[in-house]
């Protein structure tokens, strides 16, 4: 049982300007950001707004020296304070608390968490919102490896990956690998960080997923199918980061190979 579900909390309904009932929440984890923020921001309200959703970005900052934070203030500014809410921290504090400490402020009934350097472009969302409201799933999470999505969706077109050299790619397919092997989670993109919940659901795993890191990620779609919690999958186009350097590093692949075998020791 969900501690934190409810009747209403399963509709969710309220007072809106659009035939869609629901709010979408985004949570927008940043740490040195500044080039790609506002971009990223402008995408997102231009597909909100072509398709008559209720949408907030909650932007939480981790104390980033590039100054992504002044500049997310500016985008409050112009967009305004109840689309582009600001909720920084005092320092880099990982990308699983970040989700944690965002979902406090979220006020839509749905949240969808991605990263912030143009690897998941918001165009997919409305195609998550779909597959989600056809089949009435709980989490619906894009996938770079599939060639159309789960449950079948017309619009959908074939995932990939572009900006990788062959050896990220390798090594991205290989930890899909061992942690589909080993921990049979059901879907094909274990790593994968963009991602349409309920909030209810959301904040059901996240409390009680322990990981951090990128491992965070993979826990989490672990712990949703042991809690019994329906995922579709979209396939995505993943597009390696345009601004800034990837944040993925050798602690983060040793800390994932430890986090299958916990997983599959625990859960």
């Amino acid at each position: 049982m969900n501690p934190f579900e409810s009747a209403p909390a399963r509709t969710m309904q309220g007072q809106f300007t659009s035939a869609d009932t629901h709010k979408y929440s985004v949570i927008l984890p940043t740490y040195n950001e500044r080039k790609n923020l506002p971009v990223i921001v402008w995408l997102l309200a231009k597909t909100f707004q072509e398709n008559g959703l209720e949408w907030e970005i909650i932007v939480v900052d981790d104390a980033s020296p590039d100054g992504t934070l002044e500049i997310a203030k500016q985008l409050a500014t112009v967009y305004g304070e109840d689309k582009i809410v600001l909720k920084p921290r005092a320092g880099k504090l990982g990308l699983g608390t970040a989700y944690i400490h965002g979902l406090n402020f979220v006020t839509g009934d749905f949240v969808i968490i991605m990263d912030a350097d143009f690897s998941h472009h918001p165009k997919f969302i409305p195609q998550f919102i779909q597959l989600q409201k056809s089949h009435n799933l709980d989490i619906v999470t894009g996938t770079r490896y599939r060639l159309t999505s789960t449950p079948y969706l017309a619009e959908a077109t074939p995932g990939g990956v572009h900006g990788w050299d062959l050896k990220r790619k390798l090594v991205s397919r290989g930890a899909n690998f061992l942690a589909s092997t080993v921990l049979s989670p059901g879907v094909s993109d274990l790593t994968g960080s963009f991602r349409l919940y309920r909030r209810p659901v959301l904040q059901h795993i996240i409390s009680v997923t322990v990981s951090k890191g990128y491992v965070f990620q993979m826990e989490m779609m672990v712990r949703a199918r042991a809690l019994g919690y329906t995922v579709g999958e979209v396939p995505i186009t993943f597009v390696d980061r345009i601004f800034g350097e990837s944040k993925l590093g050798a602690d983060e692949i040793v800390s994932y190979g430890k986090g299958v075998w916990t997983l599959f020791t625990t859960v």
